[in-house]
């Protein structure tokens, strides 16, 4: 199970991390086109952008459906539930510890105003 999860992870996350294949789902969160009108927009080759929309397809963001020579691309009925609340868990801990850490700086400053006074008289 947690293999699986993780391997969810990897396709999402790696999909996620190039600008032209989050590019690519902008684009098709606005309508649906084909592999060749993809290349034209993002200007890359038939091949490159086969390639990247593969990527999208395994990571499961992306259907494609062939009807004749045309090749169309969808958005994929899997959403991003499971890596929003990955991240938010994350995100949870970070703020608490930057929350923690701000204490502890404001502790200091009032510590060195303190100490400064008592210096001063």
């Amino acid at each position: 199970m947690v293999q699986s999860v993780q391997a969810n992870f990897d396709a999402s996350f790696g999909a996620l991390s190039n600008a032209t294949r989050r590019g690519v789902l902008e684009q098709l969160g606005r309508a649906d086109a084909s592999i060749t009108t993809l290349a034209r927009k993002f200007h890359m080759t038939l091949t490159g952008m086969k390639k990247h929309v593969d990527v999208l397809e395994q990571a499961g963001f992306v259907t494609t459906e062939k009807v004749g020579g045309v090749r169309t691309c969808r958005l994929g009925l899997r959403g991003l539930q499971k890596e929003a609340e990955w991240i938010e868990r994350y995100r949870q801990l970070w703020s608490a510890r930057f929350d923690e850490l701000d204490n502890v700086v404001e502790n200091l400053k009032r510590k060195e105003r303190i100490d400064g006074r008592k210096k001063r008289t």
